[in-house]
């Protein structure tokens, strides 16, 4: 059916060199019936009435229109597309230019099964304001998670603590489907871990967002779109996964599509243990009163901590999209995540004073998490006249997450030069969260012409957060447990923000740009209800504490975003130069407000800071893309100045154990400023069928400037990552994978950390006529993944050692019915990930 298609197609080219010179025009645009999507390369063939002999014709862009030129007389005119009824028009008279209007095209069910596979997706589209990667299939992912394919998107890295950045800046953005969602854990990106890779199509990578999207994110968004919706009749997939760590997975994609309603659902359970392990070589520096150094060994401390993690997931994600007519759809779901998590850690300490062994302590740390988190979403589309771009889209979107965690510590001594040392406290941590969030959106898409859109919109975002944690404490006379009233409280929290934007696009010859203005008004509440008073709470921690405080902001945020093609419309290469610019917030989280501590250690605490500031960048990206048949270049400069920019600072708190041990505080601040600077590079290169090869390099630099408690924090640090990644085909059809990283040292203001590398193996085969793809994969290869830092203040130097996660086999099998193996995606989505006309794509 391709091969007929293809034909036909150069036959098209060869006629419309040979015909006359009075032609007239005619024109169009074919959509799917029912959704007024667009389809993209659907045919337009023009035959003589009787003869049946071609005469001319064309394909659809990527807005569905057509516009074929063909001499005066009366023509048998067909519309095609694969999967779909033929539209006919039969003895067409053409005498003047016509347009042919809105064709629709009914969905043919009965010929879904000769579809036949044509090409593997894009690799890489470039676009105004973004990068979209389609990391549906890479093989090193399979039964792993979100956060293992992220980890494999140039310019993001996830680090061995599940943080993922982008360009080496932490603060960023997460939307799922264009939208912040309970998917990616309300801000946690722990969540992310817990998602099975296999959910993704594609992942956008947005470095410089235009007016649409939240201003919060001052690296960037990371938009990742979920599979959720197929669009050719009943079909599905299921997925199970065994692999050592304990790994299992079962997942089922299953959609069921009519003229009039499409019915789509994924369903997924995993149980698995990602065992972690660290390491501390803390030494205490003693100073006299005049500050002077005296004792430069005298005490020290050596942890061994080893972690037991074992999780158990449910997720279901269920919902229809209604066809109302032909101009307007509505969209329903409901996602559902249940999980369940247990850890057991053992943490080993050695004390030493003066080079000597003096003591040496196991700690037992029992940690149980039940979260029952749902998302109820609806979506409204309505299209208005034949141009499929006019449109209006309203989202009403509500979530809910309740959390519960209880955590049982207990140290004991193995070795004491103690004569008769005082007995650890049991301690019991209990901890309820419930958070709630609802957002209120609507855009407007008005098209001005064939080059030029104006869209305005708003977005209302309503969030509420409760922490109940309480502390009890062993009192070791009586052996009871007592509540710790100066720890124990309840942080009740809001984060609301009301925005409204309108942005203009438009393109003349070679060169488009978009520009738009974000207004957001933001506000931060928080209400601590402590057991202490105001004063009892200084006494206690040592600065002022607002148990309630309310803050307000209302900030512009312009955009700005430009693209120069370079290359003619008869080059065989593509090539342009971008520019954008972008101002952005980053809006502290609660749990970088509330100010009572957490505690991964008796000695080590985290602190928020509930007179945190947020923080306000504005950004400059210029960037360069090359595109030749086999080989794509992408690169680009950027730079970035933050104002009130955080950062987590290590204190001594002036308090200690019961034993004597300084207690160190982390705790969160707003030092004056952050200049960051760098590059990027990317290649793909395709020199064979067989053979795709994928690298790409980003070098940065960030220079901090500010001080806190008399101490200063500045700082200048460069660092770099890059990534290797080949896909080659044995024989037997065996596809094989190598994904290869390294991380360079970086710095910052109290801490130097060591470089790392890892590698990943994947391989894969097809069965059963495409239906059946069985892969095995080995995550970190050389078991590397490791992170070493040194931290050095006035008062301590510690040396840390840490692993997340440790390598990781999997062996996956994926089952297709009535579905493709590489089906060519119509353009026009329903999934609602922003996305912007004004697009220059390339790829790889």
């Amino acid at each position: 059916m391709y091969l007929k298609l293809f034909v036909k197609f150069l036959i098209f080219c060869s006629l419309s060199i040979a015909i006359g010179q009075n032609k007239i025009k005619v024109s169009g645009t074919v959509v799917e019936k029912g959704s007024n999507i667009p389809l993209e390369y659907a045919t337009v063939t023009f035959k003589t009435v009787g003869v049946n002999t071609i005469v001319d014709g064309g394909i659809t862009d990527a807005k569905g229109k057509f516009q074929v030129e063909v001499p005066e007389g009366s023509y048998d005119i067909s519309v095609e597309y694969i999967s779909y009824k033929t539209k006919n028009y039969n003895n067409k008279s053409i005498t003047e230019k016509i347009d042919l209007g809105t064709v629709a095209l009914d969905l043919d069910v009965e010929s879904l099964d000769e579809v036949e596979i044509i090409a593997e997706r894009t690799t890489v589209e470039i676009k105004l304001d973004k990068k979209v990667y389609n990391i549906g299939k890479d093989l090193t992912t399979a039964g792993g998670t979100v956060s293992d394919a992220l980890n494999n998107v140039p310019s993001v890295a996830v680090d061995i603590d599940g943080a993922i950045s982008l360009r080496g800046n932490e603060n960023v953005r997460i939307l799922i489907n264009g939208k912040p969602s309970a998917l990616a854990g309300f801000g946690d990106s722990n969540v992310l871990s817990q998602l099975p890779a296999d959910a993704i199509e594609r992942v956008e990578v947005i470095t410089s967002p235009s007016a649409r999207y939240d201003a919060e994110g001052t690296a960037g968004i990371l938009n990742i779109i979920l599979r959720q919706k197929e669009t050719l009749g009943f079909n599905g997939a299921f997925n199970l996964t065994v692999g050592n760590p304990d790994n299992l997975g079962l997942n089922a994609s299953i959609n069921y599509r009519t003229e009039q309603f499409n019915l789509f659902t994924n369903i997924g359970w995993r149980y698995f243990d990602a065992p972690r392990n660290s390491f501390n070589d803390i030494t205490y520096f003693d100073r006299d009163i005049n500050g002077t150094l005296t004792a430069p060994e005298y005490r020290r401390i050596r942890e061994d901590q080893e972690v037991e993690r074992l999780n158990r997931n449910y997720n279901a994600n269920i919902g229809m999209e209604y066809f109302l007519d032909e101009s307007s759809s509505i969209t329903g779901s409901i996602f559902y995540r249940l999980g369940s998590d247990a850890d057991l850690s053992l943490n080993e300490s050695e004390r030493f004073n003066d080079g000597a062994i003096v003591e040496e302590t196991l700690r037992r740390e029992k940690e149980t998490e039940q979260d029952n988190s749902y998302q109820i979403s609806i979506n409204y589309v309505k299209r208005f006249g034949e141009d499929s771009d006019h449109k209006l889209t309203a989202d009403f979107q509500f979530e809910n997450d309740d959390e519960e965690g209880f955590t049982f510590l207990n140290e004991e001594y193995i070795t004491t030069a103690q004569t008769d040392p005082e007995p650890f406290q049991i301690e019991q941590e209990f901890t309820v969260e419930d958070q709630k969030e609802y957002l209120f959106q609507a855009d407007y898409v008005l098209p001005l012409g064939e080059d030029s859109r104006f869209e305005a919109g708003y977005r209302g975002t309503f969030e509420n957060q409760v922490t109940d944690y309480r502390l009890e404490q062993e009192n070791i006379q009586t052996g009871q447990l007592v509540v710790n009233d100066t720890i124990t409280n309840v942080f009740d929290y809001d984060e609301n923000v009301n925005a409204v934007y309108t942005q203009y696009g438009s393109k003349f010859g070679k060169f488009s740009f978009l520009l738009g203005l974000r207004l957001e008004h933001t506000q931060l509440k928080g209400d601590i209800d402590s057991r202490l008073t105001n004063e009892e709470l200084v006494e206690a921690f040592g600065f002022p504490i607002q148990t309630k405080f309310d803050n307000n902001y209302l900030g512009l945020f312009p955009t700005l975003n430009l693209i120069y093609e370079l290359s003619g419309n008869d080059s065989d290469s593509e090539e342009s130069v971008t520019l954008g610019y972008n101002r952005r917030i980053n809006r502290p989280r609660g749990w970088f407000i509330n100010p009572f501590p957490s505690r991964s250690s008796r000695t080590n605490i985290f602190q928020g800071n509930p007179n945190l500031q947020p923080a306000f960048s504005s950004a400059f990206d210029l960037g360069y893309l090359k595109r030749w048949d086999k080989l794509t270049l992408t690169t680009s400069v950027y730079y970035q100045y933050e104002t009130n920019s955080f950062e987590r600072v290590q204190e001594n708190t002036g308090q200690q154990t019961t034993d004597g041990i300084d207690i160190i505080r982390t705790i969160p601040i707003n030092l004056s400023t952050n200049q960051r600077t760098g590059a990027e590079l990317g290649i793909l290169y395709n020199p064979e069928k067989w053979l795709r090869l994928n690298s790409s390099f980003n070098f940065f630099q960030f220079e901090t400037d500010g001080a806190f408690n008399g101490v200063d924090y500045s700082a200048k640090n460069t660092s770099w990552f890059a990534r290797f990644s080949s896909k080659v085909t044995l024989p037997g059809k065996v596809d094989w994978q190598t994904n290869a990283f390294y991380r360079g040292a970086r710095q910052d203001a109290q801490s130097d950390t060591q470089g790392l590398f890892s590698i990943d193996l994947a391989f894969s085969k097809e069965l059963l006529e495409n239906k059946l793809t069985i892969s095995a994969n080995v995550r970190d290869l050389l078991n590397s993944r490791k992170r070493q830092s040194t931290t050095t203040t006035d008062f301590f130097t510690r040396y840390n050692e840490s692993q997340w996660r440790q390598r990781q086999i999997n062996l996956s099998l994926i089952y297709r019915f009535n579905q493709q193996l590489n089906k060519r995606d119509r353009s026009g989505t329903r999934n609602n990930s922003g996305d912007d006309d004004f697009d220059f794509e390339g790829e790889g």
